[in-house]
């Protein structure tokens, strides 16, 4: 049976993948996909085990000859980040992705592909499926909810795992091999709001055509934050004409960078050609500044009805605008130890004002323990400051960098002798589950590697189907070393 990748394809990688995205799959929305991995285990014939966080670990027998090496865990997750374009109509409970390609670059049409971390799911079902394969005994495990604060690597029992290498398959970079990441934390903080009613004309404002991108991955891009350029728009536009604001939001996932953001405001008929006026000329400024780094910026104002509107009181409007003014987003602080590595960053995700509060929701990153802390104080302090309230959740530690290994050191050999050059030793600073596998397993050795994609978690997402398939055959090969 024929397959939409099956010219690309090599030993079934690409068919692998192509089934998980006919299987919605996003963040707390994982049953399906683990059920469908547990059939594929007992297809092939595999021991597996799937725990109450849906995690699925399958284990597949040593090659012949390989008996007595070191066992490999291959670890990734299953779930997806699910964002698409706001005229996009996917809905991502039940809907297959609908696939398209680009050149050699699979995508989604409007939404994101999934192939973070959906290629670590293909490479592990591929090897589990092949009977020819050379490697040593493997632990395939499969884990849930990384995107949102890796709950699934928490609830994992590791304890009955023999591995002494992991090879984590969640970078996006080929010929790189990733040897530490930093690690993060998710801030809520709320705001009360009061509000009043007005009488005038409503007008909508949208924010959209950003790149947004991945919080950590992306951060150090210099992509605008559609929230910070929303709350900047308002912010300048009321030094010229007054209105009241009725509604914000903006923002789909607390570690992808906002590319949208919505505001509704209401204004005094008197002052509607000078507020309509006035926002278009922002915008065009805006435009100008942003035209290298962000040339799809484009906001669009557009008049409603006049009549009786719900606004915030005066009171709760200035302390939303100072609150988003003041509070700290991007990269806060530079690596002293790695040339250009970011070490310390936030990212205001989610925002949305609700009836009677706004919530705010970070992704904080950083490789120091200490200064991730300070960062959740310094955004504590300013909304307690305004009377609201800030929790923290899904923390996870860094993996720190390890000397000597051995893992390492195959790796580089593999890779001379299949592409006559050296690979790049990178740390990274978006967070990865080998911080809390290394909590539960301190004696593995790891590194993380994959195939060449760009702008993950966003629509434009992109996975290299020929990186995809040679990054497969480097694993076959590295599997095959480990004796």
């Amino acid at each position: 049976m024929s397959y939409f990748l099956e010219s690309y394809d090599y030993k079934k990688v690409l068919y692998y993948f192509e089934q998980l995205t006919k299987i919605p799959h996003g963040s707390g929305n994982v049953q399906a996909i683990s059920d469908y991995l547990v059939n594929f285990a007992r297809e092939q014939g595999l021991r597996y085990v799937q725990d109450e966080a849906l995690n699925v670990v399958m284990f597949k027998e040593a090659s012949p000859g390989y008996e007595n090496a070191p066992v490999v865990m291959l670890q990734g997750h299953m779930d997806m980040v699910c964002e698409k374009n706001a005229d996009s109509a996917h809905d991502f409970e039940k809907d297959a992705l609908e696939l398209r390609l680009d050149g050699d670059n699979l995508m989604a049409n409007g939404t994101t592909l999934g192939g973070d971390d959906g290629v670590a799911v293909a490479y592990m079902m591929a090897l589990a499926a092949d009977k020819t394969a050379k490697h040593p005994a493997l632990e395939l495990v499969i884990t849930t909810e990384e995107e949102t604060g890796m709950d699934g690597a928490k609830a994992l029992d590791m304890s009955g795992l023999k591995a002494a290498y992991l090879i984590n398959v969640d970078s996006e970079d080929e010929g790189v091999v990733l040897c530490s990441c930093a690690g993060g934390m998710r801030q809520t903080c709320t705001l009360p709001l009061r509000r009043m009613p007005v009488e005038g004309v409503i007008y909508d404002i949208a924010l959209t055509g950003l790149y947004g991108g991945h919080s950590g991955a992306e951060i150090d891009k210099n992509r605008v934050n559609s929230v910070y350029a929303m709350t900047r728009l308002l912010f300048e536009a009321r030094e010229q004409v007054e209105f009241s604001l009725s509604d914000f939001h903006g923002g789909l996932k607390d570690n992808a960078i906002p590319r949208e953001a919505f505001a509704a405001v209401a204004v005094a008929e008197e002052d509607t050609a000078l507020f309509k006026k006035t926002v278009e000329e922002l915008a065009q400024k805006y435009k100008e500044e942003l035209a290298s780094i962000e040339p799809g910026f484009t906001i669009e104002v557009t008049a409603g009805e006049a009549g009786e509107y719900a606004v915030l009181d005066p009171v709760s409007q200035e302390k939303l605008l100072f609150f988003l003014m003041q509070a700290p987003n991007g990269i806060q602080r530079m690596s002293g130890d790695i040339a250009g590595l970011v070490e310390s960053s936030l990212n205001l995700g989610i925002f949305e004002v609700k009836e009677d509060e706004a919530e705010f929701n970070f992704a904080l990153r950083s490789s120091s323990k200490t200064y991730k802390y300070f960062m959740r104080d310094k955004v504590e302090y300013l909304i307690d400051f305004l009377g609201g309230e800030s929790s923290t959740h899904s923390e996870y530690p860094a993996w720190e960098y390890r000397r000597e290994s051995k893992l390492r050191e195959v790796f580089r050999k593999v890779y001379q002798e299949m592409y006559g050059k050296e690979p790049e030793m990178q740390a990274i600073h978006a967070g990865l589950e080998c911080g809390l596998i290394a909590e539960k397993m301190p004696d593995l050795d790891m590194i993380s590697i994959g195939p060449d994609m760009k702008d993950i978690h966003t629509p434009m997402e992109a996975l290299n189907l020929p990186s995809t398939i040679r990054v497969y055959q480097f694993l076959e090969k590295l599997l095959s070393e480990i004796k």
